[in-house]
Parts: structure tokens; sequence; C-alpha cells
């Protein structure tokens, strides 16, 4: 054996041995499934959260050996997994039902079915559709349901001149003749928030003026919120696909809805599909493109936090975020070895705090759908978590080029 091997390799290798029993998980080439490693091998069998020594990209040959030793262990569970996710798309296809993508939906509720049930028995088909119900009856609205209301000859016309309508009167907000105290907040809200000066800001639409700039040509693409010179207004869309989604402010409402309507556990709390979309469509002519004020004075603080991620004055909340991005070690090793990175994530790292707008749009959009406020003692672990998720995304996206890369 090398002296190192890639983790993606070693995967590969032990779930080669597992054999046909595991097919109904495998790709063409009989590797896990992406949504296999996502869903069931790293979250409920490897947990490199607790298990680090599995994480690394290049494995060193003890951890490779125990890695694929537990991967070895999990045969019986997870050939029992395959078996009952080929029960439940069985079960589903005689139900007719064809909302959600069957992989995100029924993976980890297979393997949950394994752990519990082993091997689909007598019984199979009862169980089966038991969790189908239990899945697809969830209250709120549903991608089919979206994209019938959408592409409707009877609502398009209407639909249609309520997004002209809000746009023609959209009036763009101007810059505050005295700036806002945001520096004031962000230095102690991530030990002693100051709820005075966070009510200050959204009672006087510190987050309304901060969006006057987003109307100067390559301001708003500058921020990592479309590929436009300027933002134009939306069109009503007739897919959507949760890989492959536009920046935010090129989004059709089709796709500004698509991916808070795959999350099974959370359609119960929005609203139907009719005030969904007539919300979205004013929203979209907004300032920020939000609805909600505090919405927008969370933009705009991640926007002088982030500041620090590339050099700029970082003090506070700031400061914390820097500090959190400068201990990544993929971030060394894509600005040291640039060749060896994937231009997509190479651009990310070098432009982060485009990447990290984009992901905070992303999160307040998705509070203002499910109506949740965030408070003043909320908004340093919503700074906070946005960048952690940024760092995961685009770790996860290295070391899966990488090993690609040594695959080949």
């Amino acid at each position: 054996m090398s002296a190192t091997l890639p983790r993606g390799a070693v995967v590969a290798r032990a779930w080669t041995d597992l054999g046909d029993a595991v097919a109904p998980l495998s790709n063409g080439a009989g590797r896990p499934l992406t949504r296999t490693v996502k869903l069931i091998l790293d979250p409920l069998v490897l947990r490199p959260v607790q298990h680090p020594e599995f994480a690394a990209g290049p494995m060193a040959p003890e951890p490779a050996d125990a890695l694929r030793d537990r991967i070895h262990a999990a045969g019986p569970v997870l050939a029992a997994t395959a078996a009952w996710f080929v029960a439940l798309k069985k079960e589903r296809r005689r139900l007719r039902i064809t909302d959600g993508n069957p992989q995100d939906l029924y993976f980890q509720r297979c393997f949950e079915l394994a752990t519990e049930h082993g091997r689909p028995g007598a019984d199979s088909a009862a169980i089966a559709a038991a969790v189908l119900a239990e899945v697809h009856t969830s209250d709120g609205p549903t991608v089919t349901g979206l994209r019938g209301y959408l592409t409707d000859a009877a609502n398009v016309g209407e639909l249609t001149r309520l997004i002209d309508s809000v746009w023609a009167t959209f009036t763009a907000p101007r810059p505050a003749p005295v700036p806002f105290p945001t520096a004031d907040f962000l230095a102690t809200c991530a030990t002693a928030p100051d709820q005075g000066l966070f009510s200050a800001l959204v009672s006087g639409g510190a987050g309304t003026e901060g969006a006057a700039e987003l109307d100067r040509p390559r301001a708003a693409l500058a921020h990592g919120l479309t590929d436009r010179d300027l933002p134009a207004r939306p069109v009503l869309g007739r897919s959507a696909s949760k890989g492959n989604l536009p920046k935010p402010f090129d989004r059709s409402i089709m796709e500004r809805l698509f991916a808070p309507l795959t999350n099974t556990f959370l359609r119960a709390v929005l609203a139907e599909v009719p005030a969904l979309v007539r919300q979205e469509i004013t929203r979209s002519a907004g300032p920020w493109q939000l609805g909600d004020e505090v919405s927008r004075v969370l933009m705009v603080l991640g926007r002088e936090a982030s500041t620090g991620l590339v050099g700029g004055a970082a003090g506070g909340a700031a400061a914390r975020l820097r500090s959190r991005w400068e201990r990544e070690a993929y971030v060394h090793r894509a600005l040291r070895m640039p060749s060896a990175v994937p231009p997509e994530v190479r651009a990310d790292v070098h432009d982060v705090r485009a990447a990290y707008l984009r992901r905070l749009w992303v999160r307040v959009h998705g509070r203002e759908l499910r109506q949740e406020t965030v408070t003043a003692d909320q908004v340093w672990d919503v700074l906070d978590g946005v960048l952690r998720s940024v760092i995961l995304d685009q770790r996860d996206r290295l070391r899966s080029a990488l090993e690609r890369e040594a695959m080949a």
C-alpha cells in the first residue's frame, strides 16, 4: 500500500467488496452514489465528526484499514437498506407518487428500517406504505403543486402582470445621510448583543438603506447575488434543480421556492401555493429582494462582518469570522496550490465574501418563508453558522474533486 490513499478510493474499494447486495445504492461503476455517501455512509456509518480520522482526504494505511473494516461490518445493514429502498420505490410506483427525489426522501428512512427490521419480510409492503404515507402526506405545499400553479394558463397572465406591477412601482432606497451604527452592534454581538442597538437598526431601516448601492451597475454582481450587471425582474419559471440553481437574484419564482418545498419537515409551516407565490413576487421587488426589515438588516450586518474574510478591517464579529476562515487547512491548500484545486472551489476561496453573502441570503430568505424572525441574541449564530456552512460545502467539494482526480 502506498503512503496515503484518497478517501474516496478507500470507500469505493470497501463498498465494492459488499457486492450486488448494495447495487440499488450504487452507480453504474459499482461505487456508492453521491447521496449514499452523503446521506448514509458519512452520517450513519462512518460518522467523521466523532471519528475525525475518517474525514481526511488522503488517508494513511491505519485509518484507511479502520474505515474499510467499518464499512465491511455495516455490510448486512447496508444490504438491508438497499432492499428496503427497492421496496419503497416499488410501493411508490404503485401509489403513483411523483413528488420529491426518492433518494433524498427515503435513504435515511431505509437505513432506519434496516436497523429495526433487518431485510424486508412478508409485511414489507405494509411497512413501506406506512412510511410513504408519513413522508408524503405532510401538510403544506408541494413542488408538484407549485409547478402546476405556475404553469397553469389560467394563472400565468395574472402572475406575470403582478411581477410587472410590483417591479414598476418599486422605488430604490437612497443611502442614509448619517451612517447607521452597524459596527457598534457587530463589535459585541457575539458575546453581549445589544438589543437596543439592533432594534434601532431595524426601526431605522438600516437594511433597506443598505440596499441602495445594489442598483448601481455590477454592485449586486460583486456581492455574489447575480451574474448580471443589474438585477432583472424574475420570470415565473417551469422547472428547477437543487444542484443547479442560479444565483439568488437570477432565479425564477419557481427556483426561489423550489428548495424549501423539497424539505418535507418544513413544508407544514409554509403558506399555501397561491399565497406563497404572490408573496415571493412582491418580495422579489423589495430591497435585497427580501420582504422583512430584519432580514435586510442581517444582510447589511453580514456584508460588514464579512469584510474581514477578504483582508478588510477586522474587529468584533469580523475578527471572529476571519479567525475561523484562516484556520481552515483547505483554504491554505487552495491558495498554495491553485493548479490542484477545481476552478469553482478556487473562485469561492478567493472570493469567499460573495459566497458568504449568497449563503446568507438563502438562509434569511428561508426564514422569511417560514415566518421565523431573528432576535439580537441570535444574530451571531446566524452570521457564524453561514460561514460554517460555506466552509463545509467548499471542503466537501474540494475533497470530492481531488478524490475523483486521484482515482482517475
